[in-house]
């Protein structure tokens, strides 16, 4: 197809995915609608399986990778993370629970690859899903490729009826001490303050491209320390993984600091005008594996899908519990808190919300409950998918492929 043909297609099939993604409240997610709506273009005939490809999108697409990443890191506040760290650590341990529980049970049913390609996207999400799909490439393992891009698409339809279950026992308990006379101590919002940069540059100087040249700038810098850290050969296997730095995970990193210490600017790609097309050629990536997708190719993974997604939910489950009884939290909450790994923001806010209004009698009553749990799951959302399954897929793509 000619390019711009081709970026049509995909933009609308894009459209569509949200548009249903907004009428069903986030229950079903785009990328799913999406998924579907690609294999079935490519199966019918209606679009070659050089889609993708033809739109150029995908060239674009690992370039920016590192770009977004600083800009998601810009939207985290620091001071909030600091102040829930008893959700921050039920959170990272869910993860935790991922990776221990698909080791020592899924490992022995799915194989090791299979294992270490589907903890991060089980994690968290697009970028976690991005990173083990091109790991799987990178081994000449298209049948895993083709799962990272599966679980990414899949586990919201595990994450949401689960966070729902959880938070309406916990939300209950919440409107029982309630209506008893309880009085909850409020969870104080910290506000992200936009503050003008170090910098300091008038207004009429800073254009799309400045902060452009800035996020790029900061994801230059954590590829080129990724890449050094690579010349480092230690001999010792796990060493040398946890000394080769992920560029990913560094620009992750680095964005929240250098909007925390007002070095960068908040959400600089939207600043510039790029964050929309920035998504929508890094999405493409999720997809790829799609294109010579047939579908006996995903009925042979629908076992080794359901049994990682079952263990994966297990171990969060196990793991955000455990912590959650050390920290003194209640376990519906902990659990709550442990399986937003499997959707992330938006969906954090909307599942809160349901189960706020579908509980409550009154407004008052609404009030109360979402000011016990959607601090919580926006906070836990942020962790697990934007940090924590980031890190994980930095350190389990080195196992897989050392030195990628």
């Amino acid at each position: 197809m000619l390019p711009l043909y081709a970026m049509l297609f995909v933009l609308i099939v894009y459209f569509i995915g949200d548009l249903v993604a907004s009428l069903t409240k986030s229950l079903v997610p785009s990328l799913f609608t999406c998924s579907v709506l690609f294999l079935l273009s490519f199966w019918s005939g209606l679009v070659p399986n050089t889609l993708f490809v033809d739109s150029t999108m995908a060239v674009f697409g690992p370039t920016i990778m590192t770009m977004l990443l600083v800009h998601m890191g810009s939207m985290l506040n620091l001071n909030q993370l600091i102040q829930q760290w008893k959700t921050v650590l039920i959170g990272a341990a869910g993860i935790v629970g991922v990776a221990i529980l698909l080791f020592l049970v899924g490992k022995p049913i799915v194989g090791e690859e299979t294992v270490l390609v589907a903890a991060p996207p089980i994690s968290g999400g697009v970028i976690a899903g991005l990173q083990m799909s091109k790991a799987a490439e990178a081994i000449n393992r298209p049948d895993l490729q083709l799962m990272a891009s599966l679980l990414v698409v899949i586990q919201g339809f595990v994450g949401y009826p689960l966070a729902s279950f959880f938070l309406r026992q916990e939300g209950r308990k919440v409107v029982e001490a309630h209506r008893q006379g309880h009085v909850f101590e409020e969870i104080e919002d910290v506000e992200i303050v936009e503050k003008p940069s170090i910098f300091k540059l008038p207004d009429r100087f800073r254009t799309a491209n400045y902060y452009l040249a800035k996020t790029a700038a900061i994801a230059a810098l954590a590829v080129f320390l990724s890449t050094s850290s690579k010349s480092i050969v230690t001999g010792i296997g796990w060493l040398d993984v946890l000394l080769h730095l992920d560029a990913n995970v560094l620009g992750l990193i680095f964005g929240i600091l250098a909007a925390h210490f007002n070095i960068l600017e908040r959400q600089p790609l939207v600043k510039g005008n790029s964050f929309g097309l920035g998504m929508a050629t890094l999405t493409i990536l999720i997809f790829m594996g799609l294109a010579n997708a047939q579908p006996q190719d995903i009925l042979s993974l629908a076992g080794p899908l359901v049994i990682c997604l079952i263990l994966g939910a297990i171990g969060i489950i196990i793991l955000a519990g455990i912590m959650g009884k050390i920290l003194k939290v209640s376990p519906w909450m902990s659990f709550a808190i442990g399986i937003t790994a499997l959707f992330g923001f938006p969906g954090t806010y909307v599942v809160s919300n349901e189960v706020a209004s579908a509980l409550a009698a009154n407004e008052e009553e609404k009030k109360v409950i979402l000011g016990q749990i959607l601090p919580k799951m926006l906070v836990a959302g942020f962790v697990t998918v934007s940090i924590g399954s980031v890190v994980l897929a930095g350190f389990l793509s080195n196992l897989l492929v050392p030195g990628i």
